[in-house]
């Protein structure tokens, strides 16, 4: 099993669930995250004082999928993410060593 981390402009995010759920993908998250992407317009940035750096909000999604769908759902990452400019976002892909389910099992 491999996890699939995307961070990518907000403006893509809708498109890419859609995308993703269509083809059969259904453990997602969302995460709001501040990053140093490249904004597509001024209105994206804001200054963070911590930081001292332009930052934009953008989401992190994380997908966990078989190690033989991990193609599939970077190709749809990189497709559906795509905003027009070289710096759109950046995809990982992690192994993940195992999964647990939590149940009522004392």
């Amino acid at each position: 099993m491999k996890q699939i981390k995307a961070f990518v402009h907000r403006n893509r995010v809708s498109d890419l669930v859609h995308a993703l759920g269509a083809a059969g993908f259904q453990r997602l998250a969302l995460f709001d995250v501040k990053g140093l992407l490249r904004a597509l317009s001024a209105r994206e940035q804001e200054y963070s004082v911590a930081l001292g750096d332009q930052v934009i909000s953008e989401v992190q999604m994380e997908l966990f999928c078989e190690d033989d769908d991990v193609a599939r759902a970077v190709e749809i990452f990189r497709r559906v993410g795509r905003t027009g400019r070289s710096d759109a976002g950046w995809i990982y892909v992690s192994p993940i060593e195992q999964t647990l389910p939590i149940d009522n099992a004392s």
